[in-house]
């Protein structure tokens, strides 16, 4: 049975949740990096574009100054002009004046005497008092420095009355808004915004007059369309125009292409306090976006200075932004997309590559659950070339590992219970022997006794009395260590040191191991814990181990004794290991070591029950006994005690 897909607790569900989360985790990194990326990119690219719009603009501005200027200085190099002045005639000079009106058109056009005053103004001759009023600002400049002036200038209403009454009138700006920050303005703005230039007019090397002339910037329409079509080629985008225009008198449109909400030009309306402090306040170049009006521009400024070297006003050019933002808003579409596709295509391609990978996951399960019913050769499919066939090949070596773990205690346990049933059987048979025995064996031994204690009896019955005695004393221990066998004796378990009694029962046969010239030693281990023994019949097991050791090693020989945490099926315990250098055991005899009445001991040496007792009382404890042996070379007995509160 395969692998669930939709189970949200499969390996299969969770490759593919992890190679979908991958995706649209780095598909979301790279569409916040890309598109900040190509938005900064592109805004960078409107910035870097907007400040050479600027400069056209600049240009054009500069242009409409330059014609004026180049118009005037070609009008005053005519002699006929000069000559007029100096002759005062009049009618020449106005002739002279109608032409270049003719030619530029300029919203102010006049002539002035070499002192300044104001003779003549367009299609119209100043006489009496009006030639005592203020001469025109680039006149005066014109006059002082003897050269031509061109540029931006400043006229309050009443000067521009003078020049042109009808001027007067269109040039106030009703002004919308007044800037948070800014001083209170009144409600109309009279101030005029012009561009313009004065001509100095010389009679050999007499100044004879100026000739000047401007535009009015206020309201003006030409120079900002001159603008949006030359730089923004009148483009529109979703019905608004791409490009903008603006010219500022301070921080007021007096000039503009910027529409309000209702499509008219914004005339009256204020520039942002930021820039106002940065283009005016500071004379810088400012690019950046702004919003303008209700709408957010790349936008450049720059400031306007008159023929005074003072900052009147500013010079603006600005591109819509939501085009880019528009362009922003398809990138992040397309990359949605993008990503979205890749999400589609990490699940078909998870599926088919999960699919791959987990079939011989699912072998894998399979077996497992075979194993678990008892069958240790599962199929697991075919090897894996990848770590699944590292995984599959382990596996085979751990079911190998337990199919001879699984007959390896399936012998022992048979072993176990055929010597556990041949204890039962010998330990029944003993009592039985043992009490049918006793009684008669008793009667024998004192009667022997009792015929012995005569002295009148001849040396030959005497010497076979006693050996009748001793035979009878032999058997009766016999019968002894058959009861003791198979009573099998309750447990009196209390808390022990284990090092501690293996000492004591080593320090029993110090003596005796001295005397045949077998060296016994000890060495255990000092982080044991205290076990709940027997103490008795536990060290009545060693002192039989260790007697059985000192009846193999020859003199000369060695016995050690040594301890240490050992775990045994899971459970933690004591090792205890008793190796001599003896004679060994032959190996057919292994198997019997542990059966009753087997002994290899010569005759009248050994009952054979010793071992047989010991395997008990340790079974007993909840422990067991291995032993090692190789002939001639030497025997190791493994006792391995549990770690329990209670013995059985």
């Amino acid at each position: 049975m395969g692998l669930p897909f939709f189970e949200i607790h499969s390996l299969r569900f969770k490759l593919i949740a992890s190679m979908i989360a991958i995706t649209l985790f780095i598909g979301a990194i790279s569409l916040m990096i890309g598109v900040n990326l190509l938005y900064r990119s592109v805004v960078n690219e409107a910035g870097a574009r907007v400040g050479q719009d600027l400069n056209v603009a600049r240009v054009i501005y500069d242009r409409q100054i330059e014609c004026v200027r180049l118009a005037l200085e070609l009008s005053a190099s005519t002699p006929s002009l000069a000559d007029a002045l100096s002759s005062g005639n009049k009618p020449e000079a106005a002739r002279a004046l109608n032409a270049v009106a003719l030619k530029l058109n300029p919203d102010i056009l006049g002539i002035s005497d070499s002192r300044g005053r104001i003779i003549y103004r367009r299609e119209a001759e100043i006489q009496g008092d009006a030639l005592n009023t203020a001469p025109n600002p680039l006149v005066v400049k014109a006059l002082e420095s003897k050269a031509t002036v061109a540029g931006s200038l400043v006229m309050d209403n009443q000067e521009l009355a003078l020049e042109n009454p009808e001027l007067a009138h269109f040039a106030p700006i009703r002004v919308r808004k007044n800037p948070e920050d800014a001083e209170a303005l009144p409600h109309e703005m009279t101030k005029a915004l012009m561009v313009g230039a004065a001509a100095p007019v010389f009679s050999g090397d007499r100044l004879a007059g100026v000739i000047y002339g401007g535009f009015l910037l206020n309201k003006d329409t030409q120079i900002v369309d001159k603008i949006g079509e030359t730089v923004f080629k009148n483009e529109k985008y979703k019905g608004r125009s791409v490009g903008t225009a603006t010219i500022f008198y301070q921080n007021l449109r007096v000039a503009t292409s910027v529409k309000d909400t209702e499509g008219n030009r914004a005339i009256g309306t204020f520039a942002s306090e930021e820039v106002n402090s940065r283009v005016l306040g500071k004379g810088e170049k400012w690019t950046d976006r702004a919003k303008v009006l209700d709408e957010w521009y790349i936008t450049a400024y720059e400031p306007l200075t008159d023929i005074m070297g003072r900052r009147v006003g500013m010079l603006y050019v600005g591109v819509l932004e939501a085009k880019y933002n528009d362009i922003r808003t398809k990138a992040i579409s397309v990359f949605v997309k993008i990503i979205l596709a890749s999400a589609a295509i990490a699940i078909i391609l998870g599926w088919l590559i999960t699919r791959r990978i987990m079939a011989p996951v699912s072998h894998l399960i399979q077996a497992s659950a075979e194993i678990s019913r008892g069958n240790f050769t599962p199929d697991i499919g075919p090897i894996s070339r990848d770590d699944i066939g590292q995984l599959q090949r382990k596996f085979l070596k751990m079911t190998t590992a337990l199919k001879e773990r699984e007959e390896s205690q399936k012998a022992q346990s048979e072993i176990r219970l055929i010597q556990s049933e041949k204890q039962a059987s010998v330990g029944k048979l003993a009592a039985g022997v043992a009490h049918e025995i006793n009684n008669p064996l008793t009667a024998v031994l004192t009667f022997t006794h009792m015929i012995l204690r005569r002295t009148d009896l001849p040396g030959e019955v005497r010497s076979d009395l006693e050996t009748v005695a001793s035979q009878t004393e032999r058997v009766r221990k016999i019968v002894k260590s058959l009861l003791d066998f198979s009573r099998q004796s309750a447990l009196t378990p209390e808390s022990l040191d284990v090092n501690g009694l293996i000492q004591e029962s080593v320090k029993l046969l110090e003596n005796q191991a001295l005397i045949k010239g077998v060296s016994l030693s000890f060495r255990g281990d000092d982080d044991l814990p205290l076990f709940t023994l027997d103490h008795n019949q536990c060290q009545s097991v060693l002192i039989n181990m260790i007697i059985n050791a000192l009846d193999a090693t020859p003199s000369g020989g060695k016995i050690s004794i040594q301890t240490k945490r050992a775990s045994l099926e899971n459970a933690n315990g004591v090792e205890i290991k008793i190796s001599d250098t003896g004679t060994g055991i032959a190996p057919e005899h292994m198997d019997k070591l542990f059966d009753p009445f087997f002994t290899t001991k010569e005759v009248g040496k050994g009952t054979g029950l010793g071992l047989a007792v010991s395997a008990g009382i340790i079974q007993r404890h909840g422990g067991s006994i291995s032993v090692n042996s190789t002939l001639g070379e030497g025997t190791a007995f493994t006792i391995w005690l549990p770690m329990a509160d209670n013995p059985e």
